[in-house]
């Protein structure tokens, strides 16, 4: 930057109004040492002299984020099983309908996925059921 003082007449950026950008402007009025009013050498617009934007500083390199691998909902569900399974007497399932009732806990025999044991009941007339292939939602009275 020179040293002279500035003085109407002479060009300073600016941002315009009307352009949206940082362009160069021939400063129209002064108070004192400082710019008030300034013309757009590109759009001939008249406006307050607004400074320019300081430049952004790089931002300093980020360290790559680590990844972390979340566990897979049905492995989860498959030790579960895994672990449940031997305390299960099959013979004591109750046969599956849509139109039954059932208790927490109890251990159903449904046509299509096998054993299960009910995990929740809600009182939407549905009920969480775990299968040896992950947990499933079911209709029930």
């Amino acid at each position: 930057m020179s040293s002279t003082p500035l003085s109407a007449g002479d060009y300073i950026a600016s941002k315009c109004t009307k352009c949206g950008q940082e362009t160069n402007h021939t400063i129209v009025a002064m108070v004192e040492d400082v710019p008030v009013k300034v013309q757009c050498n590109t759009c001939n617009g008249t406006h307050k002299y607004r400074k320019p934007a300081a430049p952004k500083k790089k931002a300093a390199a980020k360290k790559p984020a680590t990844r972390r691998t979340k566990a897979d909902p049905q492995a989860v569900e498959r030790q579960q099983w895994q672990e449940l399974e031997p305390s299960f007497n099959a013979s004591a399932a109750v046969a599956y309908s849509m139109d039954g009732t059932f208790k927490l806990r109890a251990l159903i025999n449904h046509p299509t996925f096998g054993l299960g044991q009910v995990q929740e009941l809600t009182g939407t007339r549905k009920m969480l059921v775990l299968f040896a292939d992950g947990s499933k939602v079911l209709r029930c009275a």
